[in-house]
Parts: C-alpha cells; sequence; structure tokens
C-alpha cells in the first residue's frame, strides 16, 4: 500500500522561507510524477507544483511561479516544495499526490492516485 508522508508546514512570517518534504513509502512500480496541491479553508484543492518522477520535467501554477521550486531526491523517493517570499495568500493545508501511470495533465487532482495527509502553512502579514 502507498503511504505519502508530508513534513515541514509550521508558521511563519509573511516574506520567509519553507521547504515541505513528502516521502512516498510502498510504490511498487515507478510512478509518472508526483505533485503538491493545496487547498485553503472553504476552498477548492487547488495545483501549485509537479515533477516527473525522472525529474527532467517541473510545471507550477502562475500564482507561485518564481517563489516556489519542486525538486526530488531520487533515492529517498523524495519530492520537495521549496517556498520563497511566502504570502498571506499562500496560507493552506499542502498535499503531496503521486500519479501512478502516465498522463499529459498534472494540474487536476483527479489525475492522481494516492494522497498524503497534508502539512498545514500558515502565513502571518
Amino acid at each position: 500500500q502507498v503511504k505519502l508522508v508530508e513534513s515541514g508546514g509550521r508558521n511563519v512570517q509573511a516574506g520567509s522561507s519553507l521547504r515541505l518534504s513528502c516521502t512516498a513509502f510502498g510504490l511498487t512500480s515507478r510512478p509518472n510524477a508526483m505533485g503538491w496541491f493545496r487547498q485553503a479553508p472553504g476552498k477548492d484543492r487547488v495545483f501549485v507544483a509537479a515533477i516527473t518522477w525522472t525529474g527532467e520535467n517541473t510545471y507550477s501554477a502562475d500564482s507561485v511561479k518564481g517563489r516556489f521550486t519542486v525538486s526530488k531526491d531520487s533515492a529517498k523517493d523524495t519530492v520537495f516544495l521549496t517556498m520563497n517570499n511566502l504570502k498571506p495568500e499562500d496560507t493552506a493545508v499542502y498535499y503531496c499526490a503521486v500519479q501512478a501511470d502516465y498522463s499529459p495533465i498534472y494540474h487536476t487532482p483527479p489525475e492522481y492516485d494516492y494522497w498524503g495527509q497534508g502539512t498545514q502553512v500558515t502565513v502571518s502579514s
């Protein structure tokens, strides 16, 4: 059974940086990609960033481009989301997810098969 464990979320001031981690356990085959999504209170879960399993390709939402970077440690089946210049509107629960099979679509939750439990990021002004 695949399990994703996220960590790194906490309360920070605007302008700060954070790095979230997500480690995948129980993978029996190489997935296509891993993604990060976030969900603010009362809002839908939205795409933040994704990286193909090889690390060759990365994708980011327009709202975080230039501030957030997704990366991967293949040896440890771990992905990272490095977040710089955080803003109050970045406050949300951040989820990582695994996309098991190939898909050209990385930005919608239904394209992902496994999800972590989420980690809270709160940015104060």
